[in-house]
């Protein structure tokens, strides 16, 4: 009957219990990005909404249809982006006052260009797409750009990956292989005490 030393047999099913329950973890993952997905998917069909005050805290207004109304512009930023052709450029968005004298106001991508100097747009109105901002939450995807530029790619399901099973498997994988790697190394250890302790008795 094999023996199993006290200490590295814990460490070793402390490890495995651990990728175990990653493995868990990224399953119930899949689940709530699948419902995410659904979410946003749904947001896409509702009806244009007028642009927040102040955006959420959560991705309730992701990919829905909405229209704000840009005062004034304070301020340019151009971020890497593609157009509706999937070509690589600048997408050009405005920091817009929205007529308040409190709230962050509204980021309009107003269009892309091949160049990142920014147009002369001013304000007015913007209708267009709600996307994810990492910098303001949200920001407006304008349908009609700025003029000398092209509309810029709206927000697409297709770049949300959804890989939490693959991540599940290699945890599995990863479990697995440690406890059969630690029994073989037990094998082997008894194997070789086992050899030493014949050629004791030979000699």
């Amino acid at each position: 009957m094999m023996r199993f030393p006290l200490i590295p047999t814990i460490v070793v099913a402390a490890a495995v219990a651990t990728m175990i329950g990653l493995g868990v973890w990224q399953i119930g993952r899949m689940g709530e990005k699948k419902a995410m997905i659904a979410r946003l998917e749904a947001a896409t069909s509702l009806p244009e909404t007028a642009w927040p005050a102040v955006p959420p805290a959560d991705d309730s207004l992701h990919y829905r249809r909405a229209a704000g109304f840009c005062v004034r512009v304070t301020g340019w930023r151009a971020v890497a982006g593609r157009n509706l052709a999937g070509d690589s450029g600048w997408s050009h968005i405005a920091s817009c006052a929205t007529g308040g004298m409190e709230g962050p106001g509204m980021q309009a991508d107003m269009g892309w260009s091949r160049a990142s100097a920014a147009p002369q747009w001013r304000g007015g109105a913007v209708s267009g797409v709600i996307a994810p901002d990492r910098h303001y939450r949200i920001r407006l995807v304008a349908t009609t750009p700025a003029p000398g530029l092209m509309p810029s790619a709206p927000p697409s399901l297709d770049t949300i990956p959804n890989n939490h099973l693959l991540y599940a498997i290699q945890w599995f994988f990863f479990a697995a292989a440690a406890a059969v790697i630690y029994v073989l190394a037990l094998r082997h250890r008894r194997t070789k005490s086992a050899d030493l302790a014949g050629e004791g008795d030979s000699a």
